[in-house]
């Protein structure tokens, strides 16, 4: 990682004692982390200061479900000193719900994943998208990191004018040095950016790629490989069948200049992710004139264009995802074809710069918005989750958090209850009650 791009870099100490904004940016666990979401709150935080802002982290812990709901209060508390706004990222709203009511300061979430998050089962889904929701009615705006995020807030009512489309930004740094040899003596190089989760698509990639010739292409896995660990045995026991053990090369968790140099190194990109909101790899990829092959899904139609940029088969059909690297590997003409749409592409896609600006832009306008409206918004106007009891209306915000909590205990409870861990609600009660 960049010192750049570390969750505790600042600029210059005189920048932050000027910085005219101040925000808490609050997520779950390290900020440190290898993701895409990650990685865009630590490059909002290092460009802070050129926008006359400041944004310090505060982590919920990153503890099991649903246990961070407890120390979240106090985050919560903590975030809201000496700042002027919290920045709650999409991964914490379900913990932030029973408390974000209490918030001296504004809330403005920011999306990279719909309510209920992505990869869970369907209970933990329900529960989850009701807690979500309940966390974003306290909200003063939103600034979501994809287009499919805006259309997911606007169906559930949301104003437009709490809306921010913000996606990140994509362009890849030229490094110094040679081009790698990632061919290692085959046709074609085919890079895979992605963390070993099951949306991510790892699998059904392996058992494409396995269909073409041994001579045709090395497959390159660049990502974390212990966040999901049964979901990592598949993959390490489909790359060590004979038939691919000699031509997948797994490089785990990289330097993004590292994966710079990667992109720069590839002839082809291969992603096979159902749910990304953005896509940031898909989109560097692009950036670096790459052409990429990935399902028709998430946002890579947004991105690309089959035919012009990437072939995108149907999601989930294997024939279909063997086929098309077939063809992107074993002609050449194909490949050069797509390889100059994704440049001719790559200058319409966002800089870091212009996210930047965007953001700090978004943060201002939903800020700048007059206290009285943004707390009728809070209280009637979104849909997410409204209040329209007379009587929560005539006692104010404490019954509000009072039913809000009750709320939260019963869907915990039903939650876990499909569950046979009495420890865990036990210790889940425990935490709710102990932080109120």
């Amino acid at each position: 990682m960049r010192a750049s791009e570390s969750a505790t870099s600042t600029r210059s100490p005189e920048a932050k004692r000027q910085a005219a904004l101040r925000l808490s940016l609050v997520t779950l666990g390290d900020p440190n982390r290898q993701t895409g979401g990650y990685r865009y709150h630590r490059m909002m935080a290092w460009a802070a200061s050129t926008y006359g802002a400041e944004i310090r982290f505060r982590s919920i812990p990153d503890i099991p479900w649903p246990l961070p709901m407890g120390p979240a209060a106090r985050t919560l508390r903590a975030a809201a000193v000496r700042s002027d706004a919290i920045v709650l990222d999409s991964l914490v709203a379900a913990f932030a719900a029973p408390w974000i009511v209490r918030s001296s300061v504004p809330v403005i979430a920011v999306l990279h994943q719909a309510p209920g998050g992505v990869g869970h089962g369907r209970s933990r889904s329900i529960v989850q998208g009701a807690l979500d929701r309940s966390a974003y009615r306290h909200a003063s705006g939103f600034i979501a990191a994809g287009q499919g995020l805006v259309d997911t807030l606007q169906r559930s009512g949301v104003p437009d004018e709490r809306i921010r489309f913000v996606p990140p930004g994509c362009d890849v740094p030229f490094g110094g040095g040679p081009s790698l040899d990632l061919r290692r003596g085959r046709d074609v190089a085919v890079l895979c950016v992605a963390n070993w989760t099951p949306n991510k698509g790892i699998v059904e990639l392996l058992k494409a790629f396995a269909s073409l010739p041994d001579s045709a292409a090395t497959l390159w896995l660049v990502g974390a490989t212990d966040v999901d660990r049964r979901y990592a045995e598949r993959v390490r026991r489909r790359v060590a069948a004979p038939d691919l053990s000699r031509r997948v090369v797994i490089r785990g968790a990289l330097p993004f200049e590292e994966v710079a140099r990667m992109y720069r190194s590839a002839d082809v990109f291969a992603l096979c992710s159902l749910v990304d909101a953005y896509g940031t790899a898909w989109a560097e990829a692009i950036a670096a004139g790459l052409p990429v092959v990935g399902w028709r899904t998430a946002n890579l139609p947004r991105l690309a264009e089959h035919g012009r940029e990437a072939l995108m088969p149907e999601p989930g059909d294997l024939r279909g995802l063997a086929s098309a690297l077939h063809a992107v590997t074993g002609d050449a003409g194909l490949r050069a074809r797509l390889a100059a749409g994704a440049r001719r592409r790559a200058g319409t896609l966002p800089t870091w710069r212009r996210s930047e600006e965007l953001f700090f832009e978004a943060v201002r306008e939903l800020l700048g918005r007059p206290a009285a409206e943004r707390e009728r918004d809070n209280r009637g106007r979104s849909v997410v989750h409204r209040v329209d009891d007379p009587a929560l209306r005539a006692n104010g915000l404490d019954v509000v958090h009072e039913t809000m909590k009750r709320a939260t205990s019963v869907l915990v409870g039903i939650m876990l209850s499909a569950v046979p861990n009495a420890t865990a609600f036990a210790s889940a009660t425990s935490i709710l009650h102990a932080s109120s």
